[in-house]
């Protein structure tokens, strides 16, 4: 029972890179916005040109510590790929701070600098505009995987195509995705 529950939560494929014969998207992630957690709008026409890396995050998670991977990530990569945050609370309300409470966490624990977001719905007809598009294949082409749980990433190139979508199990340092932005 347990391991069914897990493969439900997690899936039994933890990574999926974009199929050669995937269709292209009818619109770019770079037509999106969002707000950041501080209120101001944000274009993600400004990404053109540099991968993104999509993550839903949570403060009070077992995979919560994959925040210091991502800086890590982001400063290793910072000429190429930019790492944007996405507060969440659809999983057992592990984010249930205010934008502010949020970024004075990441910044306290982890020195955040990527881009935060207000917290949004990833999950159900509320789902945001962003995951949406992330989690819909009628938008990205060829991914209907939407986050089963924080910290669940996905990636963008540099066009505004989605290229791969990684469970929460899948950390920064996992060899397909470094191979997918080194290239």
């Amino acid at each position: 029972m347990l391991v069914t529950y897990l493969k439900h939560i997690f899936g039994s494929q933890r990574c999926m890179v974009r199929p050669p014969d995937a269709s292209k998207p009818p619109h770019s992630f770079h037509e999106l916005n969002a707000k950041l957690i501080t209120g101001e709008s944000f274009d993600f026409l400004r990404l053109k040109g540099k991968k993104v890396l999509i993550v839903n995050t949570a403060s009070n998670c077992a995979y919560t510590d994959q925040y210091s991977l991502l800086e890590n990530f982001q400063r290793i990569y910072s000429n190429s790929l930019v790492v944007l945050g996405f507060p969440c609370n659809d999983f057992f309300r592990q984010e249930p701070e205010s934008g502010s409470k949020i970024q004075e966490f990441c910044a306290l624990h982890y020195d955040i600098s990527f881009p935060l977001f207000e917290k949004i719905t990833i999950v159900g007809e509320h789902r945001s505009s962003v995951f949406n598009w992330l989690s819909s294949k009628m938008h990205n082409g060829w991914n209907d995987r939407s986050p089963r749980w924080n910290f669940c990433k996905y990636l963008v190139d540099e066009k505004g195509e989605l290229l791969l979508f990684a469970t929460s199990a899948i950390l920064p340092t996992h060899k397909e995705l470094i191979s997918l932005v080194e290239r």
